[in-house]
């Protein structure tokens, strides 16, 4: 039995994690607008590569990640996670030099390896550390650490990167009033911004691994708690089996590839309406701010007051009403519908997981690993964005939310009953 001391450090330090994982995710949604300048790219799928490269490591890695962790254990798997992202970022250094966009985006895809190695540690983690009555708790307090951090990652980067002066150069960029060799120069100077911040923040991620497998935190043994099958779900042949587990992979895939766009566009929406980026760069703190109050409202309402899946019915019809109201809303009152879709969004991804995961006894862990490369959502949903908003206004793009939220319903009033194809 651990002491109350040990428990409270082992908070600590998955509150520390959980905040790396908004630190590193959300700071996208200005790297997009940063790099669209400083990279001179021409296209909305080139722009939007960023977030594709990031996230796409969710579906390529997990599955290695979870070999990984049954011959290392959590504990040393978290380790190794935090050195590969220290790496990722120690990689911004050469992108930068030599201003290569590639180099950048095989450096995102990196954290992105990292990233799919701790999300699949996390959550058993925090399930682990203390009685099983009061888990629901933590991963509340958690889910704060994550949401906290993602509100202050742009405002991070922006205040750490982009000085009055580079404002000036991606302005003057932006508007063809600075071009060829003095352009040139000028990019090469201010994409040396992003060098010391990754530095600071690689040394961080290593010291803290460090931290991390010397804290209390108890390690779990994956091969020693998997030996024997849960009862139940053992019936069927194959994970596939499982239609409600199926159906909520697909409907995780929505909801996390809607919520991106949501958050990773609306930099660039705001600029459309000719709002500079020193404006601009508080949106998506303002969405992440909404997200974190839906997430707060849950923690009280739920279940005392309002069950997980009627939650889930009223946030995805609520988030389908506010996507057609960013279709058909003038521009800047439509913007803040989609600030407004954060309060929805916060209770989806709580909402889907219980209910595609129950019942699946020794198939739990494989379903795991499926719902967590459903966060490749977040790749492929925001680089259709960035195609489609090529050929359409940035406004008339967002009818990507629509079908999204409709399947979304479908999962909450029907889908996750069924339990056989």
């Amino acid at each position: 039995m651990q002491s109350d001391r040990q428990y409270y450090i082992s908070l600590g330090m998955l509150g520390c994690l959980f905040f790396v994982f908004g630190l590193v995710s959300w700071v996208n949604s200005i790297l997009v607008p940063y790099f669209k300048v400083a990279c001179e790219l021409e296209s909305g799928v080139q722009t939007y590569l960023v977030t594709f490269a990031f996230y796409i490591a969710y579906l390529v890695m997990t599955v290695p990640a979870s070999y990984l962790l049954r011959k290392t254990g959590y504990k040393a798997g978290t380790l190794i996670g935090l050195w590969i992202m220290a790496a990722g970022a120690l990689m911004f250094w050469p992108a930068a030099l030599t201003r290569s966009y590639t180099l950048f985006l095989m450096a995102l895809f990196v954290i992105g390896t990292a990233l799919a190695i701790l999300q699949s540690v996390a959550n058993p983690f925090v399930t682990i550390i203390g009685p099983h009555e009061s888990a629901a708790k933590r991963i509340s307090a958690m889910g704060i650490c994550n949401k906290f951090a993602g509100i202050a990652a742009p405002l991070l980067f922006a205040a750490a990167v982009i000085s009055p002066e580079d404002e000036m150069i991606m302005s003057q960029v932006e508007s063809g009033i600075l071009t060829g060799a003095a352009k040139e120069a000028a990019l090469d100077e201010m994409i040396l911004g992003v060098i010391p911040p990754y530095v600071i923040l690689a040394v961080l991620l290593f010291i803290f691994g460090i931290l991390f497998y010397k804290s209390p935190v108890r390690d779990i043994n994956p091969d020693r708690d998997n030996a024997t099958p849960a009862v139940g779900g053992g019936d069927r042949k194959s994970v596939w089996k499982y239609p409600y587990l199926v159906l909520g992979v697909i409907a995780l895939f929505a909801h996390l590839g809607s919520q991106q766009i949501s958050v990773s566009t609306i930099i660039g929406y705001a600029q459309s309406m000719g709002m500079s980026l020193d404006t601009a760069k508080v949106f998506p703190s303002l969405t992440l701010a909404c997200i974190l109050i839906g997430y707060l409202a849950g923690v009280i309402l739920i279940p005392k007051y309002l069950s997980q899946q009627k939650s889930l019915v009223i946030c995805t019809v609520t988030g389908l009403v506010l996507s057609v109201l960013v279709l058909v809303l003038p521009e800047k009152a439509s913007i803040w519908s989609l600030v407004l879709l954060g309060v929805p969004n916060s209770l989806i991804y709580a909402g889907i997981w219980p209910l595609a995961i129950r019942g699946l006894g020794r198939w739990t862990s494989l379903g795991s690993s499926l719902l967590v490369m459903a966060l490749c959502g977040n790749a492929v949903l925001s680089l259709l964005y960035g195609y489609v908003s090529d050929h359409l206004s940035l406004q008339a793009s967002y009818w990507l939310l629509i079908p999204c939220f409709v399947y979304m319903v479908f999962y909450a009033v029907y889908g996750y009953k069924i339990n056989k194809w």
